[in-house]
């Protein structure tokens, strides 16, 4: 019963702590009655998975319909729209910048023999290379082209979020344009929609500790430790670039941009940012991202509803970062020297498909593949990173979700809202001003 009264985030932790321990126990091949325990795991952690993902398209849409309709005129939307797309380039590029000196100067690539020896190529290189090669730079421009859906029905079945987005954006504008006994009523049906939505995501948000422990203990079980080994100094430059972002570069601009103090953001944010490791997805994490930073640190709804889905879909900053590191190590191992006008390149490719390709499954591997491809390293190359890949990529969505509630703050700060992280745990009556 203690266990039952403690706050979500320290469940989830106690979670995350026993699944790490679970999975090495259990390993691969564990039996339990008969039953391989693995397979328990994954039934478990998908019901969770699927438990969150089911409220994505509802939340997103209803969330952005009341959020610019709450705006209004077009003035404030552009103003608003502005700041947010500014924040989410600015906090990627500096992401970048910090992977890029870190690897530098960590120089994880650079070792005596060649890479299969060293590091040991997966074994699935070979179908890993032949699914991404033909994939290049155009694969960017069709991925924008998908911003304008023919069908935002077919779009939001297939999870192309920028679609979703984009036909919601315009909704949200236009019912601001109808006459007054039309939308009155859509704006109240969209509300309610997103108040049961949130509902639905406090009753998810029961289970997460279980969920995230099955998800984790998962991972461990299949990963291990023993694949580490070769790849560790690699891992720990990806780990050390995240860490900096995550702890030096983020709360900076709390601090001097937002005015709010770091820790007190990152404890109302924390039950977002543990599943956001779980789960390994922004979008699955929406509910709960949403949750926490109108909850917790007392953001107000149209500022949530507009900032968080386009940053879950768009502000990218640990994939941006794993992008250039990772292409750095390739470029390392295979004893290849980039110019700095070819890392400039890097650089510039890691900002564009971190936004791109987001709503592609194995994301990051495909932007990986399109920035080799388009400075000349071969593609083989990726298969030198995908033993550590999973675990990374759950740390590398943690700092998505990072970035994208910091923004939420700033963004709300700069649009003058009071009582922002003030009082946690209680939404301040002040956080959302009349419109």
């Amino acid at each position: 019963m203690k266990l039952l009264n403690l706050k979500l985030h320290w469940q989830i932790l106690i979670a995350l702590a026993l699944a790490i321990v679970a999975g090495l126990v259990v390993g691969q091949d564990g039996l339990l009655l008969g039953v391989n325990v693995v397979a328990v795991f994954d039934f478990v952690g998908q019901l969770f998975l699927n438990a969150l993902k089911m409220l994505i398209v509802p939340l997103i849409v209803s969330s952005i319909i009341v959020g610019v309709a709450g705006i209004g005129g077009s003035d404030a939307l552009g103003r608003l729209g502005g700041k947010t797309l500014g924040y989410y380039a600015l906090t990627s590029t500096f992401a970048i910048v910090v992977g890029l000196l870190v690897v530098n100067l960590v120089q994880p690539g650079v070792v005596d023999g060649s890479p299969e020896q060293v590091f040991g190529l997966s074994e699935d290189t070979e179908e890993l290379k032949e699914s991404l090669s033909d994939k290049g730079a155009d694969d960017i421009v069709a991925i924008f082209l998908r911003m304008i859906p023919t069908n935002v029905v077919a779009a939001a079945s297939a999870g192309q979020m920028l679609g979703l987005i984009f036909f919601s954006l315009l909704y949200g504008f236009f019912l601001t344009r109808v006459a007054n006994q039309y939308a009155e009523v859509q704006y109240n049906f969209w509300q309610g929609m997103f108040e049961i939505m949130m509902r639905m995501t406090d009753l998810v948000m029961r289970f997460a500790p279980l969920g995230v422990f099955a998800l984790v203990a998962e991972t461990v079980a299949n990963t291990g430790l023993a694949a580490f080994a070769p790849l560790a100094k690699f891992f720990f430059t990806v780990v050390a670039a995240l860490a900096i972002h995550f702890f030096v570069t983020l709360p900076l601009l709390l601090r001097f941009l937002g005015r709010v103090h770091p820790a007190r953001h990152y404890r109302a944010v924390s039950p977002a940012l543990l599943t956001a490791f779980s789960t390994a997805s922004s979008s699955a994490t929406l509910p709960v991202t949403m949750d926490c930073v109108e909850k917790n640190a007392g953001v107000s709804n149209k500022t949530t509803s507009f900032v968080l889905p386009l940053g879950a879909t768009v502000n990218m900053d640990g994939t941006a970062l794993y992008e250039c590191v990772a292409v750095m190590f390739i470029a390392q191992a295979y004893g290849i020297e980039l110019s700095l006008a070819t890392q400039f390149t890097v650089v510039l490719l890691a900002l564009l498909t971190s936004i791109g390709v987001a709503g592609i499954p194995a994301a990051s591997l495909v932007a990986i593949s399109i920035i080799l491809a388009a400075v000349g390293l071969p593609l083989e190359g990726i298969g030198l990173i995908l033993a550590v890949d999973r675990v990374l990529d759950m740390m590398r969505t943690a700092v998505n979700v990072t970035s994208d509630s910091c923004g939420a703050v700033i963004i709300a700060k700069s649009e003058g809202e009071q009582g922002i992280l003030e009082q946690e745990g209680k939404r301040s009556a002040e956080a959302a001003p009349a419109n």
